[in-house]
């Protein structure tokens, strides 16, 4: 049969996305079959059904959807594979559930190289591998030139959650210790530093990772965890309000407890931003309560995914959702919910 008048077909062996490749027919199926299925080689997804069939056990389903956009696409640290594969199972962890299954939607610009494409799905493939997920469902769509950034990642996640378990931002009580996992704001500084508008002496790379192990471990030996959260979009003051005023509570931190690298400070000193408003992608902040605050403090400083993990303040009574910032000088200042974007495209 020939092919439909005003259809044209490249010809074999393409470098780059055209427009057919996301037309539904033979160049869709053709990417699908040399670029996604030879990376995600999981029984499910090789069904090549429109949904995928998942066995659940006992207890309760967790689901979480996210969208990646990033400039540069590949930085330090990481790239946006490696980012919608560790953003969408680190909401997953945070709530107690153990992420098990994934989707991922591309929107894919016409002239994308099919090496970076290659390169992203490669990394989306070890991430899903380090982290015990498998890529079940996907989806491409390819727009005009001009028309994209190259690689838009929609994801969404699936866990499984044990019956017993509660965690809730709504459930953090006032004299709970907060605890960061480790430095606060390498992905955001890293991401700016890639595109060479910062010129910094050390490769800063961004923190990107899963925190599955790190929360399975955490909850293991301290099941009295009231919430968990990852400081993602809006750094940890965002993650702080959510808290603060899901719990009605207010959130008092130090200043001088906070880890941040030289790097990040010098860099947020330079350019004017604060580092409580820089985004993470692989830290987490808990509450619990004070008795078992050094207890697993102990226990994050152990796991190579928390090893500079520190108590950065506490809960208190009054004023809910207020967060306040004890200074290094002894003075209190409000820190106020991020109203703009300090800096553009980093998750």
């Amino acid at each position: 049969m020939r092919d439909p008048p005003g259809c044209p077909v490249p010809a074999a062996g393409y470098d780059h996305i055209v427009l057919g490749h996301g037309s539904g027919g033979r160049l869709a199926a053709d990417l699908l079959r040399r670029v996604f299925l030879p990376a995600f080689d999981g029984a499910t997804l090789a069904r090549l059904e429109d949904q995928a069939t998942l066995p659940i056990a006992a207890g309760r389903l967790a689901f979480t959807t996210d969208a990646f956009v990033v400039r540069p696409l590949f930085f330090p640290g990481g790239d946006i594979g490696k980012l919608a594969v560790h953003g969408t199972i680190n909401d997953l962890a945070v709530g107690g559930a153990v992420p098990r299954w994934l989707s991922a939607a591309f929107i894919l610009e016409e002239g994308l190289p099919i090496a970076d494409l290659r390169r992203v799905v490669a990394s989306m493939r070890e991430a899903c591998g380090e982290a015990g997920v498998e890529l079940v469902a996907g989806d491409t769509k390819v727009v005009e030139r001009g028309k994209g950034d190259r690689v838009f990642i929609t994801t969404s996640g699936i866990g499984t959650v044990a019956a017993d378990r509660q965690l809730s931002i709504a459930g953090a009580r006032p004299g709970d210790r907060l605890i960061v996992s480790g430095t606060l704001g390498d992905h955001g500084i890293a991401i700016l530093a890639a595109r060479g508008d910062l010129a910094l002496d050390t490769v800063l790379a961004s923190d990107t990772q899963p925190l599955a192990d790190l929360c399975h471990a955490m909850l293991e030996a301290c099941p009295s965890i009231r919430c968990m959260r990852d400081p993602t979009r809006g750094g940890l003051s965002s993650a702080l309000h959510e808290l603060a005023a899901a719990s009605g509570v207010s959130v008092r931190i130090e200043e001088a407890a906070l880890p941040v690298r030289d790097e990040v400070r010098g860099a947020c000193e330079l350019l004017g931003f604060d580092p409580l408003y820089i985004a993470c992608e692989g830290r987490l902040v808990v509450a619990v309560p004070p008795g078992d605050a050094d207890r697993l403090l102990a226990v994050m400083r152990a796991h190579p995914r928390a090893a500079g993990a520190a108590i950065v303040g506490e809960l208190t009574a009054g004023h809910p959702g207020r967060v306040v910032l004890r200074t290094r000088i002894g003075g209190d200042r409000i820190v106020a919910l991020l109203a703009g974007e300090q800096l553009p495209r980093i998750c």
